[in-house]
């Protein structure tokens, strides 16, 4: 297995740079390995909704973030990268505390790459909050 192409503080920098909502929301790339990527999203007031609990919007964003970096494990640092297809299922009610976003990348072709996110909370990763699959169009060289 190869090193991702990147770093976590370049997949920050290029998150800040195109997608400032990441910051906004306190994202942080805590891992990243071959198509493999790590983020962690606070339970603070910016991602807390009525009742308590993480957003739904918030937890959406994670994901795709997580995505996202996981697809620069491969690609390298490409802005043009873009989500054409994200899907979010809940399933179940998150703690209001920090959540991961775990990502794979499943395939990866010349024009796209699939993946999938496992989003948890750090100390009960066996049960999962969601679960996310997506899609990245990727840019044609040249």
């Amino acid at each position: 297995m190869s090193e991702p192409r990147v770093t976590a503080e370049q997949i920050t920098e290029l998150l800040v740079a195109t997608i400032p909502l990441t910051q906004v929301l306190g994202f942080e790339v805590r891992e990243l390995g071959d198509g493999r990527a790590l983020l962690v999203m606070p339970g603070n007031a910016q991602n807390i909704r009525a009742g308590g609990t993480l957003s739904g919007p918030s937890i959406m964003a994670l994901a795709d973030a997580a995505l996202y970096a996981a697809v620069l494990t491969k690609v390298g640092l490409e802005p043009m990268a873009v989500t054409s297809d994200l899907a979010v299922r809940f399933l179940r009610k998150p703690p209001p505390r920090d959540l991961c976003g775990e990502a794979a990348i499943l395939h990866l072709g010349r024009r796209q790459a699939v993946g999938e996110v496992r989003l948890y909370a750090p100390d009960d990763p066996s049960r999962p909050v969601a679960h996310a699959t997506g899609t990245y169009a990727l840019p044609s060289a040249g």
